[in-house]
């Protein structure tokens, strides 16, 4: 008689699984907010114990200050008297903060290619969201081109013809050292030729100053647009979360350089800190596309502010009854 074969261990979905990787270490995340209070009375001691624990965990001081503010007002009106009154209150400030950057990217098939430039710092997970964003676009039936821009690292360009070879996908590379500008004009015009639906463009993450590959980006940009104005259709910026205050910075640099369109935040597995998503959302107002939480295709999703929230303040067993 053969083996009775296993049925394979069912993987908990996407906010249980955001959930864990997220509320790790010492930090806001990790505490049920009756700790903060274990009297069951919401005071301003309380709050301060909270705003405390909110910078702590990469929010920021300003959008901290927002969110302490808020419910203050709610206290002096006397709608925090309990633990839940103050964990809704908190998901209403959490969620007007970012319900306003979940825009999901939408593809215009009217003008092909539909042109993503892709950009950030070494180390960010650029390359792999490519390779993740390429998968993800096929499955919905759009033909995808890879551009190999960063010709500054033949790394880079090895890891890119990777995932082109892994996803059956079409790459444009040149030697290394090549003009980025020169590499993604090529591959623009081969996906054209080609009735290619997306062309993902990798980039440069460090060059010998931070002027210089702003300069360099700025300068692919121009050259993309000479060709197709409406190009790039899509600047999307991907951070590394557990860079905490650090990514916020780098969002606001590229933003003012280049006029950011979208953002890609990776690495919430490796980072006790999700909270630098609402630092960035509050200051900078740029759509949030998806969020990464590991290595796997399905643990990066389309970014949702009511499951991110979720994840940061619903109890374990709050979440069991939404996962299912």
């Amino acid at each position: 008689m053969f083996a009775k074969k296993e049925k394979p261990e069912k993987r908990p979905g996407f906010i249980k699984r955001l959930r864990a990787k997220i509320n790790r270490g010492d930090n806001w995340l990790t505490y049920d907010l009756a700790r903060l209070a274990p009297g069951g009375t919401i005071d301003a001691d309380v709050l301060e114990e909270l705003e405390s624990l909110l910078v702590m965990a990469d929010v920021g001081i300003d959008t901290s200050e927002r969110i302490i503010r808020e419910l203050q007002q709610r206290l002096a009106r006397k709608e925090l008297n309990d633990i839940e009154a103050l964990r809704a209150g908190l998901e209403k400030s959490l969620l007007s903060i970012l319900d306003p950057v979940e825009i999901p990217l939408e593809i215009d098939s009217s003008d092909t290619p539909f042109v993503i430039l892709m950009v950030g710092v070494n180390g960010a997970g650029k390359t792999t969201t490519i390779g993740k964003l390429a998968r993800r676009f096929q499955d919905d039936g759009h033909s995808v081109m890879l551009a190999a821009g960063d010709t500054f690292r033949a790394a880079a360009v090895e890891q890119l013809q990777v995932w082109g070879e892994r996803n059956n996908v079409p790459v444009v590379a040149q030697h290394s050292g090549a003009d980025p500008a020169a590499v993604i004009f090529d591959a623009w015009q081969a996906a054209k030729a080609r009735n290619i639906d997306i062309l993902l463009a990798d980039t440069a993450g460090r060059l010998q100053n931070q002027a210089g590959l702003m300069d360099e980006l700025a300068k692919i940009k121009r050259v993309v647009a000479s060709r197709d104005e409406s190009a790039p259709h899509e600047i999307m910026l991907v951070l590394d979360a557990s860079q905490g205050q650090n990514a916020l910075i780098q969002a606001e640099k590229f933003h003012e350089a280049l006029g950011l369109t979208g953002i890609t935040v990776t690495k919430l597995d490796g980072s006790a800190k999700g909270g630098i998503l609402l630092a960035i959302a509050d200051r900078l107002r740029v759509p949030v596309r998806f969020i990464g939480i590991g290595e796997a295709a399905d643990d990066m999703q389309p970014f949702s502010a009511g499951e991110f929230v979720s994840a940061l303040l619903q109890s374990g067993e709050q979440l069991e009854k939404i996962d299912r």
